[in-house]
This record gives C-alpha cells, structure tokens and sequence, in this order.
C-alpha cells in the first residue's frame, strides 16, 4: 500500500533529518513548493523525503491538483502564489505555454520517469480478461451508450458496469483519452471521477461491475485487490504493463513519460535548486523503488535533464509540431 498521506489533497513533508551533522543542517533552508500529477506524486514524495534528511532545514510541500491544476498554480498570475515545480503525467499544453509567455515566466522541463496506465477491474471479475483499443474508445467516448457488460463483448455476462477515472484536471485523463478516443478532452462524462487515485481504487475494489484506470503504481500498490486487464493494441496481441512492457514500449498505446517543470527564477534559489539536482542524481533508485514502482529513464536522459538544468535550457521539446508521436530519445536526444 502506498502511505496514507497521499489520500491528502495537500501532503507536507519535513523530515526531522536525525543523525545528520550540525554543518549539513545549517547548508540549506528554506521551502520548495511542489504540485501537480497525481501519478507523479509518488515520485515526489519519496524524493522529498531523501532529500529531507540530507537537508532537514528545508520543507518540501507536495501538493496533489491533478497535472492540469498543478499546472494553474505553476502559472498563477501573482508570482508570490506560484509553485516552484510541477509535476507531469503528460507535456505542457500550448495553451498553458501561451500562459506562461503571458506572465513572463520561464521553465524548464525536465523528464523523470515512464509509467504506462493501468485498466482494472474488480477481482471477482472473472470474464474480462483483456480488451483491445476499440472495445475501450466505444466505452469511453462520448455520448456512449455502454452501461452493462454484455454490451461490450458477446460472451461477457448481464452485469451493469461502473467506470472510475480520473478527471479532466488530470494528466492521466488527457493521455488516456487522447490515445484511446484519439480527440482532446472527448470522453464520457456518466463516470465516477476523482484527481485522487485512490478514491478510484476504491471504487472499483467495492463494485463487482466496476471498470477503471490510473497509473501503473496505483495498480502495483493494490494488486491483491483488483484484476489487471491486458490491453490489445497495434501489435495485436493482449499485453499487459509492467516494468518490461513499459519500457519497452510494447504495452501500448497507455505507457508515457512523466515530468517536472521547474520555474526558472526558483531555480537560481539553492534549496530548489538541490531538491532538483538531488531528483535527478537519484533517480532511479527513486523511481524503481518498490513503494514508487515506476520505470527509470536511461542514462542519457537523465544526463540531457541534468543539461538542461544546469544551463537553464527553457521551454519544452514538445513545442515544435514535428515532436508529437516521437519518443524522449528522438526528442532530447535526436536519434
């Protein structure tokens, strides 16, 4: 089970840093204001807390608003209301790099893990054991008119179904129904949605009909209480997520790379500045972590992030019209 302090809309992290010299705890202070995915919080949290007790001066806030929230806190048009990093489960919109550019601030993408969406079930469900893209956009889009399950498939039983998933605030949301519809924001709105994951695992853990998605992590936390559908997608094959499918890009289209965005001026403060650099330097030992359970980027990548950092490279790869479909290797580093 993930800690119950991510149930929180707002999770506080000030680690007390026992057994840390005197010399490190006076090095840095300050507050680093984090807020944004969901499925990125894991990340964050853990990183806050291991660097928490590197530097127990400074208090790392990791705020939950879904990537689309974190996002309007990121860009709030009062600089002393803004967060310092938003975390990802997609790229920054055009219209919130309009935003940006409108209140003058600058960022810096950095990216930071992959995670592939999980569809799930309830584990008594004992028919479905996999569903391809089609059968998935027939349910899910708009003016759908599925409500049992025996709509979906000849053979699957008279059980009304429920569907769980995130909200239209969330990252997850926007790259579910973008590769599944195939249209921004086109998506059923008879569902019960929430920006918190672990009211939707809630959710379908109590409704034997139950139906939903969410991030790989949500699922790995929770595995001894709901069933996993394997996904048949362009390969035509039913594959399932996990560590090796997400990675390799067969678990498709639902595996994504997640990101930070680290505004530019923040960056220049040092207490930001090492919480990122911290991030970066332990990331995968971050994010494979059994309570994280996410997918470490290559050695390259994370090179090309600590670059960017470093140089203050601002803006993101995705502005240009040539990066969409293309992978973080072609994008960051042109292969």
């Amino acid at each position: 089970m993930l800690p119950k302090s991510f149930m929180r809309s707002v999770i506080v992290v000030l680690v007390t840093g026992l057994g840390v010299s005197a010399a490190s705890a006076q090095r840095l202070s300050g507050r680093v204001k984090v807020d944004g995915s969901s499925t990125v919080a894991p990340i964050m949290m853990a990183a806050a807390e291991m660097y928490g007790e590197q530097e127990p001066r400074v208090q790392v806030t990791v705020g939950i608003s879904g990537t689309g929230g974190g996002f309007k806190k990121f860009l709030e048009q009062r600089a002393d209301l803004r967060t310092d990093i938003s975390d990802a489960s997609r790229p920054i919109k055009a219209s919130e790099r309009e935003l940006a550019a409108k209140f003058g601030i600058e960022y810096i993408e950095i990216p930071i893990a992959y995670d592939g969406i999980a569809v799930v079930i309830h584990p008594d469900n004992n028919w479905c054991k996999d569903l391809t893209v089609e059968e998935l956009r027939r349910i899910w889009s708009p003016n759908s008119q599925i409500r049992n399950w025996s709509q979906i498939r000849s053979g699957f039983p008279d059980v009304p179904l429920k569907l769980y998933g995130p909200g239209p605030d969330s990252g997850t949301f926007d790259y579910f129904v973008e590769a599944i519809v195939e249209k921004e924001k086109a998506c059923r709105n008879d569902y019960t949605a929430s920006e918190d994951d672990n009211v939707l695992v809630q959710g379908v853990t109590g409704d034997k009909g139950g139906l939903g998605y969410f991030g790989f992590s949500y699922y790995v936390a929770n595995k001894s209480r709901l069933g996993l559908v394997a996904i048949t997608g362009e390969g035509g094959k039913p594959v399932k997520p996990s560590v090796e499918t997400i990675r390799n890009g067969t678990y498709s289209p639902l595996s994504r790379p997640m990101f930070i965005y680290v505004n530019k001026e923040a960056s220049y403060r040092p207490e930001v500045k090492g919480f990122v650099n911290f991030l970066i330097d332990n990331a995968v030992k971050i994010v494979e972590h059994p309570t994280v359970s996410y997918v470490g980027l290559s050695s390259e990548l994370y090179a090309a992030g600590r670059e960017r950092f470093a140089k203050g490279i601002t803006g993101s790869v995705f502005a240009t019209p040539d990066a969409a479909g293309k992978s973080l290797e072609q994008v960051y580093l042109g292969r």
